[in-house]
């Protein structure tokens, strides 16, 4: 118990100190280990008094309240804590150290514990598409690609009988801050894009070097530099169809949204649950990392040209299932086409060590378990060094960086972008979540038709109506009366109780997107109309182990200045979850330049003065606010009608004679254009019915 005891207390010490090295998470782990052990050795103990029991676990639930509370101050930390956590060789030598100092002979070494990637549970949950089924039916030749495979090199090597991979790791730890982050990449090409659509220049250097033929990538530019477009443009370079693009949840429907705005001539399909919507001919199939083992026998097999993998820190422990799906799935497809299109996309490749980097360097084809593969070889060859000589390091780590690694860093290429953004984020909704708020939709829709029909009926003089057949006059008055009653109804929802359910549906969703930017970019500031928005934001960000200061309507103006304060002084604090109009005017944020707006407000003017906490004098990078979109809800079209007017108040204010609209307008459309679509498909509803019969 001294031995555990003595070891937290370093370990808190160096946490505190903010010299957190892979020798300090190594003891942590360690501890946590021990702790873990400790406890059922003692619980299951039949000798002894139930008191020394009790003072002896009392003991052990203090140490792991100080791992915690230390944890929480170094997030990294968490991820040692779980149950399928790599104990690396270092933390199991310490471990043994350790057991030897309190006089306890640690048990014969046993081999590390993997976790299969194809076990019993995982391949009884495989499944494969009917539609894929059909696909494979209707190519019954489809024939693995080995056009372009090159000559493996010949005659002894310099290198051979060298263990490589820890000094090409080293060779990461020990650059200083000079050292290039980038590949050299090719001078923008001319593209034919869709639309008015543009890229940025950094973004076509990426695809002008996949056009060249380069066909690895570790992408890790900043959040907000449109990765997203750069891999479907790559893609579209090197005709890497068909494509796979393995992803978090949150961000599915935003993968399929791009391929229509970047690549609207290729088709995508999005896997969800068992598949049973997936079209097997897409070009272009996006799949999440949670339901990936359920597909991975017919990915393996549907001849894939290409794989992105996004948020691919996801796969940094090799030996759980989830990584060991991403790397069997790029071996096979490098096994069946010579030189697919790999891409690992992420703006944070290290996570907790420096070998977090070898899950994505595999995943690339560019080493394996034990050793460089043979394009890394040949350069580190072609290099005429070994790791004895002084020079290897900065040339091994110059030979990686060739092979495919892009950084760019918003403050880099600021000339590039707009000095603020906001870009939509679409995201689905959880599955019964989502069926009731489409069903709270249908019903309000009814609802007004009814009302619409009945005034219809009552009316004597004559009906001014378009083609379609609506009257639109009568529609507008419909949804006055609707928002003038709004408050009082009692038949079902209205505009605003559904935009405040729909918000609280994407509460958890928008929480977890803003995590996955705290850890990639540095400092967010996340914006809620809600109260209780809010407080499941804040739920889940203390769930992950990050820490957040809380800006809202009902403190104190002390209290509230104290957590902004902490939110730009403290660097640990890493997220600021703010009320929208509590702390939507008169507050500084410019620590962060990225925002997630949560919710939607009624009025691009109240969205604006949220994002201006950060974008104000003294911001140094580009501010990009990330606004998290319902699917397939009455919230993408509120955002459309956002943005719409605020397109017409900006004429305004510039001269012309368009006014300036209020969140009123905004919602008065909003029910005009759920009458409006409601008429139409009721009315094109008759006509296939009339022309049944």
């Amino acid at each position: 118990m001294s031995v555990l005891a003595r070891a937290v207390r370093e370990v808190q010490a160096a946490v505190e100190s903010r010299r957190v090295t892979p020798a300090v998470r190594a003891k942590f782990q360690v501890v946590a280990l021990l702790v873990r052990e400790e406890h059922a050795r003692v619980q299951g103990k039949q000798a002894g008094s139930q008191a020394s029991r009790a003072e002896r676990l009392k003991r052990l639930d203090g140490i792991a309240t100080i791992l915690a509370k230390t944890a929480v101050r170094d997030p990294a930390l968490l991820a040692l804590l779980a149950e399928d956590a790599v104990v690396s060789d270092a933390a199991r030598s310490l471990k043994r150290d350790m057991l030897r100092a309190a006089g306890i002979e640690p048990d014969p070494e046993e081999a590390a514990p993997t976790e299969p990637a194809t076990g019993s549970a995982s391949t009884e949950r495989r499944v494969v598409p009917r539609s894929v089924v059909t696909r494979k039916l209707a190519n019954p030749f489809l024939a693995p690609d080995f056009s372009s495979v090159r000559p493996g090199r010949v005659g002894p090597r310099r290198l051979a009988g060298w263990e490589l991979l820890n000094p090409l790791l080293s060779s990461f730890e020990r650059a200083d801050d000079r050292a290039p982050a980038c590949m050299a990449l090719p001078a923008p090409a001319p593209l034919r894009l869709p639309g008015s659509r543009k890229l940025m220049p950094h973004q076509a250097q990426l695809v002008a070097a996949a056009a060249a033929g380069h066909r690895t990538f570790l992408l890790a530019d900043e959040p907000g530099l449109g990765k997203t477009a750069q891999a479907l443009l790559a893609a579209e370079a090197a005709n890497a169809y068909p494509l796979l693009v393995v992803v978090p949840s949150v961000v599915k429907t935003n993968w399929a949204r791009e391929v229509g705005l970047w690549t609207p001539n290729r088709s995508a399909t999005v896997v969800h649950g068992n598949g049973d919507t997936v079209d097997g001919f897409a070009h272009i199939v996006i799949v999440n990392y949670e339901v990936l083992d359920r597909h991975v026998g017919w990915f393996g097999d549907f001849g894939f040209r290409g794989m992105v993998v996004d948020e691919a820190h996801f796969i940094k422990n090799k030996t759980s299932q989830r990584s060991q799906h991403v790397l069997e799935l790029s071996k096979r497809i490098r096994s069946r086409t010579a030189r697919p299109l790999l891409m690992a996309l992420t703006g944070t490749p290290l996570i907790n060590d420096i070998e977090d980097f070898l899950a994505i360097w595999q995943f690339l084809g560019w080493i394996d378990e034990t050793e460089p593969r043979a394009e890394l070889m040949d350069s580190l060859e072609a290099a005429g060094l070994t790791p004895a000589d002084p020079g290897f390091y900065s040339a091994a780590r110059q030979c990686v960086i060739d092979l495919g690694i892009v950084r760019r860093r918003k403050v880099d290429v600021a000339a590039d972008i707009p000095a603020r953004r906001t870009a939509d984020l679409p995201v689905e909704l959880e599955e019964k979540v989502g069926r009731s708020i489409r069903a709270a939709e249908r019903d309000l829709a009814r609802r007004l038709v009814a009302r619409y029909e009945t005034a219809l009926a009552n009316r004597r003089s004559a009906v001014a109506v378009d083609a379609s057949g609506i009257d639109h006059a009568l529609v507008r008055k419909i949804a006055t009366s609707e928002q003038k009653n709004a408050s009082t109804t009692k038949a079902g929802e209205n505009v605003f109780s559904m935009m405040r359910r729909i918000g609280q549906a994407k509460a958890g969703l928008a929480a977890d997107y803003a995590a996955q930017l705290a850890r990639s970019a540095g400092k967010v500031v996340f914006f809620a109309k809600h109260v209780d928005v809010m407080d499941v934001a804040e739920e889940a960000f203390a769930r992950q182990g990050i820490r957040y200061a809380s800006i809202r309507g009902d403190q104190t103006p002390v209290g509230r200045q104290r957590n902004i304060d902490a939110f730009v002084n403290d660097p640990e604090v890493a997220i600021a979850v703010c009320s929208l109009t509590a702390a939507g005017v008169g507050i500084n944020l410019q620590v962060a330049s990225n925002i997630v707006l949560a919710e939607l407000s009624w009025t691009d003017a109240e969205q604006t003065q949220a994002i201006d906490r950060s974008h104000r004098i003294g911001q140094t990078e580009p501010v990009t606010a990330w606004r998290i979109i319902a699917a397939q809800t009455i919230d993408s079209r509120i955002a459309e009608l956002i943005d719409k007017k605020a397109g017409l108040a900006a004429r305004a204010l510039d001269g012309s004679d368009e006014q300036v609209w209020s969140s009123a307008d905004v919602q008065h459309e909003a029910l005009v254009a759920l009458l409006t679509d409601a008429l139409s498909e009721s009315s094109q509803e008759r006509a296939v019915s009339r022309d049944g019969h």
